[in-house]
């Protein structure tokens, strides 16, 4: 009898523990199989209430790993080489498949089914793909601004509800860069003037309401020169050597390849700069400068990188 009840006591515990193990799976299931409907530029989409593969290739995976995010596969790629992340961005990245770069209209279809992903994330550039990425996975599509990178992270957090996360690290990125803005006017004076330029066969690419331009001005407080052109939509303002020299700045950021520094340093005009006879130019490679002042984490990083750099110019 003793054993009798003995087993009884064993069959009933370990029938206790399968029903528990059961249910927690179960349980487990319903949480990952929850949905929300979400609205993009097409409409409203129902998608994974916590997604857990995120393919991206609108080219903003850094503002989903601001809102909470990891992504599996991503068109993030360096603008120079395509088969690599940018530098700013290995650390967020790391791990995840490359399938392309954001600015093309289409990418590998096979290899981001084989990525198996339950979410995925495009911009406007790849509209085109939209049907067919929408019978691997829920598809959201976000327009982006040309301009304003702010509105692209509001545009993201508004359609994944985490505008809180949005907005507490957009504060915490202004706070930061008035700061180090008001440190570098400690240094190097109030009324110190700051270019940022691309170049490119012979052309400069003046940065002014985007990318590096707008972290210096807009992000940082620092003073434009006279004799910028301004920039109006998203192309760059493009001047000649002349047009150049016509840009009364104190310091510059020059971001070219080698080879188009190579040009530029044999350039008499270029030699005839105060700034390069002072030793004000700060020489930047394309890959990843060209860019990284697109990316909110880019953007993040180069305020302290900027301030180095300006350091690095005193004798």
């Amino acid at each position: 009898m003793k054993k009798r009840g003995i087993l009884k006591i064993i069959t009933t515990v370990c029938l206790a523990t399968m029903l528990l193990v059961g249910c927690s799976t179960d349980s487990a299931e319903k949480e990952k199989s929850k949905t929300v409907t979400v609205t993009d530029v097409r409409g409203e989409v129902e998608i994974p209430e916590s997604p857990e593969r995120i393919v991206d290739l609108s080219g903003n995976s850094d503002i989903l790993s601001i809102l909470g995010y990891k992504v599996i596969g991503t068109a993030n790629s360096d603008a120079y080489d395509y088969t690599k992340f940018p530098s700013y961005l290995e650390d967020t990245l790391k791990g995840a498949t490359i399938l392309g770069y954001s600015m093309q209209d289409t990418m590998d279809i096979e290899a981001i089914m084989n990525l198996n992903p339950d979410l995925i994330v495009i911009s406007t550039v790849q509209e085109k793909m939209y049907d067919q990425l929408s019978e691997i996975a829920p598809t959201v599509m976000v327009k982006l601004e040309a301009l304003n990178w702010k509105d692209d992270v509001k545009a993201f957090a508004k359609v994944f509800n985490k505008e809180e996360a949005a907005n507490t690290w957009l504060e915490n990125y202004e706070k930061k860069s008035k700061e180090v803005g008001k440190k570098i006017k400690e240094n190097y004076g109030e009324e110190t003037t700051y270019l940022a330029f691309l170049a490119s066969g012979g052309q400069f690419f003046v940065f002014d309401g985007a990318g590096f331009g707008s972290v210096l001005y807009d992000d940082m407080g620092l003073s434009k020169p006279e004799g910028m052109p301004e920039q109006s939509d998203i192309s760059l303002p493009v001047v000649t050597y002349e047009g150049l020299a016509s840009i009364k700045s104190d310091y510059i950021f020059a971001i070219a390849t080698d080879e188009d520094l190579r040009v530029l340093e044999e350039n008499a005009i270029w030699n005839s700069l105060p700034q390069v006879k002072e030793g004000k130019v700060i020489n930047l490679q394309s890959s990843p400068y060209f860019v990284q002042g697109y990316s909110s984490i880019g953007r993040l990083l180069l305020l302290d990188e900027i301030m180095e750099m300006l350091n690095g110019t005193k004798k």
